[in-house]
């Protein structure tokens, strides 16, 4: 997941931000005060991410922004420095970053950084898991983060097989490193991986060696295909397509809890071309829908600015209201 914006933002910027994930770090790690309460929010999960570079911009934005959702995350972290938001949020000072998260935590709002994204394919440029996820743990810790959202998208190595491996060994000491109950992991695969039967075993098998360390899944139901999970029926029970068996109810059928499985999608057409736009009226009546079903997991969308609090507010509509309530009970 990387907008333009971000991509030509990072060109500009790539030199200083190389820095900026090692030699160029504060010393002396994060007070723990400093990060609020890390425990993992029960579902549902309502998740904006952030990645491209906004104008007059100083940190993250003001939570009033932000209402509705409960979960922010910046990108990206990647093997060889930080990027675009990550980045900003090493550049603002220490104070300003406690400020940040007390407002945020007042708000319910943990903040997280992705690592890798559309641009960084660390099993396929030889980088070692374990050594990965220690560098990534220990600059959570540095920077008072609540956790990592792992947005793997090696696709030479997931397709070839070698990804899963791979990303089961960079969990395990992910977690080994930012315990849970303490931090948040999650992760952020595009939905067809997890069709039964993908090569090495797809993200089926991630979740089954590994899918207790992993709280939720913020799953990508765009840039799939123009009429990949555009209506209720492919993103909910009947994927079809290119793609059968990867929608919400079909993945849970394969042993995927229905808490952890939250629907991904973009704010605008724009923030996703190659498909996968839901209009937010249409995408809260699948919310409705599933909710009914038994399903909690929540709505992940891509990115803010677009995403905004009113895109938040029209897609969890009466199901999950803002105000508060809680969603219709399985029947």
């Amino acid at each position: 997941m990387v907008s333009f914006l971000a991509k030509t933002y990072a060109a500009l910027v790539a030199a200083a931000c190389f820095f900026s994930s090692s030699s160029a770090l504060p010393t002396g790690a994060a007070d723990l005060s400093t990060r609020a309460t890390a425990a993992t929010p029960a579902a549902p999960h309502f998740v904006v991410y952030t990645d491209a570079w906004i104008n007059g911009e100083n940190g993250p934005p003001d939570v009033s922004q932000l209402k509705g959702y409960n979960t922010y995350i910046m990108g990206f972290w990647l093997t060889n420095r930080v990027a675009d938001q990550a980045s900003e949020w090493t550049l603002i000072s220490a104070d300003q970053r406690a400020s940040v998260k007390a407002a945020y935590a007042a708000a319910g709002i943990k903040i997280m950084v992705s690592a890798f994204g559309q641009t960084d394919t660390p099993t396929t440029n030889g980088a070692d898991p374990v050594a990965t996820a220690n560098s990534l743990a220990a600059w959570v810790k540095q920077y008072g983060l609540d956790g990592v959202d792992v947005d793997y998208e090696d696709f030479t190595a997931f397709n070839g097989g070698t990804g899963v491996n791979w990303l089961i060994s960079f969990t395990k000491q992910l977690r080994s490193q930012l315990p849970a109950g303490q931090y948040i992991i999650t992760h952020a695969p595009v939905a067809p991986w997890f069709k039964a039967g993908y090569a090495g075993g797809g993200y089926l098998a991630v979740h089954q060696s590994v899918g207790s360390m992993i709280d939720w899944y913020n799953i990508q139901f765009y840039n799939q295909g123009q009429s990949e999970y555009t209506d209720c029926t492919g993103l909910l029970t009947a994927s079809g397509g290119q793609y059968p068996g990867s929608s919400i109810f079909e993945i849970s059928a394969n042993g995927v809890p229905l808490s952890k499985l939250v629907i991904g999608k973009p704010a605008t057409a724009a923030d996703a071309p190659s498909g996968g736009y839901m209009a937010p009226s249409t995408l809260a009546t699948c919310v409705a829908t599933a909710a009914g079903k038994g399903w909690n997991g929540g709505v992940m969308v891509w990115e803010f600015p677009d995403a905004t609090a009113a895109w938040i507010q029209t897609v969890r509509g009466s199901t999950f209201p803002i105000s508060g309530g809680s969603p219709p009970p399985p029947p």
